[in-house]
């Protein structure tokens, strides 16, 4: 089945609250992993909570479907698509 923008924002909807570990690409050769959880969904976007910095970053959904953004559910290891 193909993703679609809304398959993923209501996949990650109904995994609001749960612990993830996350990689994201920054630019040229820049890859930042982290350990967070999913705070708040809204309709373009997504907000992490990171633990150890103690901020938040958000995502597009666009994101996920594009994979510039990969996320894991915790502590399973399972890809949340």
């Amino acid at each position: 089945m193909a993703q679609t923008l809304e398959n993923i924002r209501e996949l990650v909807r109904l995994h609001k609250g749960f612990k993830i570990f996350y990689r994201a690409a920054n630019g040229r050769r820049k890859v930042e992993e982290r350990n967070g959880v999913i705070k708040e969904t809204y309709p373009s976007l997504f907000t992490v909570y990171i633990e150890s910095q103690q901020s938040t970053v958000s995502f597009s959904y666009a994101d996920l479907l594009t994979r510039e953004v990969e996320v894991q559910l915790e502590p399973s290891g399972e890809y949340l698509f």
